[in-house]
């Protein structure tokens, strides 16, 4: 099994390169399971979100590894939403940083931020 994540910057075309490569490869894309339940949160997010985030993230990537053992491309990672966590709110759930200890990617992909920047109305 092999799982590529890319990763970067915000607006650094990490979609377009996890849709580029899924393409290539013709393995499953891991989309950010952030947006779908940021979008559904009825209210501004917290420090908690981020834990049930993580877990949404991680079932994503084990139903594409169910069906594609070979390889699967992720729009992000657990340690995006470490960071993120670690940034926003000084610290990181302890479940968080085991899931992502449990889960690494064999390869990471780091994008550079050398295109336009766009705002992101979900950070």
């Amino acid at each position: 099994m092999r799982k590529v994540v890319v990763t970067g910057p915000e607006s650094s075309g990490k979609t377009s390169m996890a849709e580029s490569l899924s393409v290539y490869f013709n393995a499953p894309l891991v989309h950010e399971y952030s947006r779908v339940y940021l979008n559904k949160l009825d209210r501004n997010y917290n420090k908690e979100d981020l834990v049930e985030i993580a877990k949404g993230q991680l079932q994503l990537e084990n139903w594409a590894l169910k069906d594609h053992e070979d390889l699967i491309i992720c729009d992000t990672s657990l340690e995006v939403i470490k960071i993120w966590s670690e940034y926003k709110y000084d610290s990181c759930d302890p479940l968080i940083i085991d899931l992502l200890k449990k889960n690494l990617p064999d390869v990471y992909l780091l994008m550079k931020p050398d295109l336009p920047w766009e705002p992101d109305p979900l950070r």
